[in-house]
């Protein structure tokens, strides 16, 4: 008996076609197909009931592991740069350049602050020998041509030396000289030291600028959606938590390299202006040498 057109295809069909799936059998499973099957078993011999039967407990746990495969199969995890950089938002740009302008603004004063080009060694040699000669002259001339911290305050403030006082050669002028080159030249040294601290106090604010958008961008989910869904409100909280995060990551290393360039700073200044106070002593005491000689006595008379 041939079958009508149109009609729906029985459980049994289903089961025996060469393309069946699980989801095409539990789609199928109703009450009324699984009765209809049943009697149409009974209705066939023995041995066709028994080889569907064999069928289907052979294919059923296949199916099953279909499904459980395809239900275990693990999604494509995002990236760390997703992840961790991407997820906080536009803020992170910010963010970003603050990181940058440290990294850069830190390599050029560690370049800048060394010995070399404050008080290098070769230089106070040259001078010390000049000086203690009294060729105060000599001196000047060689430290107008070096670019170091020291050399550059010697050609500064020497000039400032009396020969009309042999007593100390003018240390007070000398030393007002020595005070107004700092004054001037540590503005300018301390101005790319400071643009530290600015990275410092602008990482952390950044962080909480992005920190602010993400829980307003929260809320407004809460509204529109009208629950708490977790998958809705991940994406805001990642951008509230991940700038303060970099915030904080960026603002830490700036404060402890601020300190440290600072005192580095003061350390080589201190160390120049020493050289120099070394140099005018030097000076002073070759001029004075017969007079302090004279002071010391040789001996006790009798």
């Amino acid at each position: 008996m041939r079958k009508k057109i149109g009609t729906k295809p029985n459980l049994f069909e289903i089961l025996l076609a060469p393309t069946t799936t699980f989801s095409t059998v539990v789609t199928n499973l109703t009450y009324s197909n699984l009765f209809s099957m049943i009697h149409q078993l009974a209705r066939r011999s023995n041995h066709i009931a028994t080889s569907t039967l064999i069928a289907i407990a052979i294919t059923t746990p296949a199916l099953f592991a279909q499904a459980t495969a395809a239900a275990a199969a693990p999604k494509p995890s995002d990236s760390m740069l997703t992840r961790w950089v991407i997820d906080g938002g536009p803020t992170m740009l910010f963010i970003g350049a603050a990181i940058v302008a440290f990294i850069a603004i830190a390599i050029y004063n560690f370049m800048a602050l060394t010995k070399a080009k404050f008080a290098p060694d070769d230089l106070k040699a040259v001078l010390m020998d000049h000086m203690t000669n009294c060729r105060v002259r000599s001196a000047i001339e060689v430290a107008a041509t070096h670019p170091s911290y020291l050399g550059r305050m010697v050609a500064y403030s020497f000039p400032n030396i009396d020969a009309t006082r042999p007593e100390d050669l003018g240390r007070d002028q000398v030393e007002d000289a020595m005070a107004d080159f700092s004054v001037n030249e540590n503005r300018k040294i301390m101005t790319w030291i400071n643009y530290i601290s600015v990275c410092a106090q602008a990482s952390p604010m950044l962080g909480l600028l992005g920190t602010v958008l993400g829980m307003v961008s929260a809320f407004g989910t809460l509204k529109t959606s009208g629950g708490a869904d977790p998958s809705q409100l991940a994406g805001d909280i990642s951008v509230a938590l991940l700038t303060t995060l970099w915030g904080l990551i960026n603002a830490i290393p700036c404060i402890i390299v601020f300190y440290v360039l600072k005192n580095r700073f003061a350390e080589l200044v201190a160390d120049a202006i020493h050289s120099s106070e070394e140099l005018l002593n030097a000076a002073v005491a070759t001029v004075n040498a017969d007079t302090l000689y004279a002071k010391i006595p040789e001996g006790i008379a009798e």
